[in-house]
């Protein structure tokens, strides 16, 4: 293998792997309305599912599973117990759930695309595509659908399609950060840096822009060799243990076999 294969096969790696993360986040609140219940405080203490560690998330999918094991049929614990599953990455059980969620409420704007979202996380891209599909109404168009609708069509290679979804979303909400986000990580897979930034510099100064827009900026600028800057953004606006997290991700996507340098000479040499 050449050394020039060697380092496209680590951006291809990275890549995908920023491909999986624009999926997990454009679909996580693609049901409006009443997305809260599946994204909310769910534990006993009332914490968010976001700001939970692993040790909280595992009981949570344990006391979660213990009522879905009492009432399969209720449609919020179907739910809840789905995205707790995701969060811990148990993704095959997750769709299974939705499976059976998704059979007693066919018509459900907000099953549909929880079930969506679980088939997209379980690498079921072209039946995400579908299930998505299904949820959107034409004459009450949602934006959060049309953004995970984007980040699909991304991941299949369908670049041009993705980002005409992440611009109709953005028609029906401008300036929405989740929605520019994705737009930047597009261009990001297609290797477009400077662009991809751009749009995430955008998404950050947005009101309501999460911490998951401010990895994906730190992601795309350490990319570009700017890891003093990638580190700092990534701690921005942060608890310790939030900044910390982030920063280990960010490191985990860019640190292994001193890949940032290979990436930059990557890019230096090669344009393919």
């Amino acid at each position: 293998m050449t050394a020039y294969r060697t380092r496209s096969s680590l951006r291809n790696g990275l890549l995908r792997g920023a491909a999986l993360a624009i999926i997990a986040v454009a679909v996580a609140g693609c049901a409006g309305g009443k997305s809260n219940l599946t994204t909310g405080s769910i534990s006993s203490g009332g914490k968010p599912v976001a700001q939970m560690n692993a040790t909280e998330l595992r009981g949570a999918a344990d006391s979660i599973g213990q009522a879905y094991a009492k009432n399969p049929k209720d449609r919020n614990i179907g739910l809840n117990y789905a995205n707790v599953l995701r969060m811990n990455g148990r993704n095959d059980q997750a769709l299974a759930v939705m499976q059976q969620v998704a059979i007693n409420f066919p018509s459900d704007r907000e099953v549909l695309a929880a079930y969506g979202k679980a088939q997209a996380a379980a690498g079921q891209l072209e039946q995400a595509l579908s299930t998505i599909l299904r949820a959107q109404t034409p004459d009450r168009p949602d934006w959060r659908l049309k953004s995970a609708e984007g980040a699909i069509l991304d991941q299949l290679g369908r670049s041009g399609e993705a980002r005409q979804r992440y611009r109709d979303a953005l028609d029906i909400k401008q300036n929405e950060p989740s929605v520019l986000s994705n737009l930047g990580m597009s261009y990001l897979l297609a290797k477009d840096l400077k662009t991809a930034e751009t749009y995430l510099r955008s998404a950050a100064s947005q009101p309501g822009a999460d911490s998951s827009v401010r990895q994906n900026l730190a992601l795309t600028v350490g990319l570009q060799g700017r890891f003093q800057e990638a580190e700092n953004i990534a701690r921005q606006e942060l608890t310790a243990e939030q900044a910390e997290a982030n920063v280990k991700y960010l490191r985990g996507m860019l640190a292994q076999q001193n890949s940032w340098k290979k990436l930059a000479a990557d890019d230096s040499g090669n344009t393919n």
